[in-house]
């Protein structure tokens, strides 16, 4: 897919999620729900616990993922996207947590709350250092995905 003459799958995978309807969004669960209900050695179990042990994100946390694994490989330079086309760092000295902090840009239009850049820099400023700073990719998606087990990520989510 072509976003600004640059390849990049991951901007709009987040995209399409958000926009959708909340009656989308229940469709979309409610046949999750019943596909997961097909596998005979989970569905017996609550809803939540099939997903956690089909490794399986909830729709509201799906998105968000490849959004934040998008974030990750721009600021590392290992996307084609340029880091100031959609960035900027956090210039203040009290960071906290961790060094990658992004700024979030003013905007008097509520259009620019769904842009991708606007979407994941709270999200992204509430990781841990360990997540934000890994070595590399594999890692950062190893390290998200422990922050979504622990239950952490969808704090992450409500807190912003």
């Amino acid at each position: 897919m072509q976003i600004l003459g640059q390849t990049s799958t991951g901007i709009l995978c987040g995209s399409l999620v958000s926009l959708l309807q909340k009656k989308d969004v229940a469709l979309i669960e409610r046949i999750q729900k019943r596909f997961t209900k097909m596998i005979p050695s989970v569905k017996h179990l609550p809803f939540e616990t099939r997903l956690q042990k089909l490794k399986l994100w909830p729709l509201e946390d799906r998105h968000i993922r490849p959004d934040l694994i998008e974030v990750f490989k721009i600021i590392h330079g290992l996307s084609s996207v340029n880091f100031s086309t959609f960035f900027e760092y956090s210039t203040h000295n009290r960071t906290r947590d961790h060094s990658v902090k992004l700024n979030k840009k003013r905007s008097r239009l509520d259009l620019r709350q769904h842009f991708f850049s606007e979407r994941v820099i709270n999200i992204w400023n509430s990781l841990d250092n360990k997540t934000v700073t890994a070595t590399s990719l594999n890692y950062f998606k190893s390290y998200l995905d422990i922050v979504h087990k622990d239950g952490s990520f969808s704090e992450l989510r409500q807190s912003v």
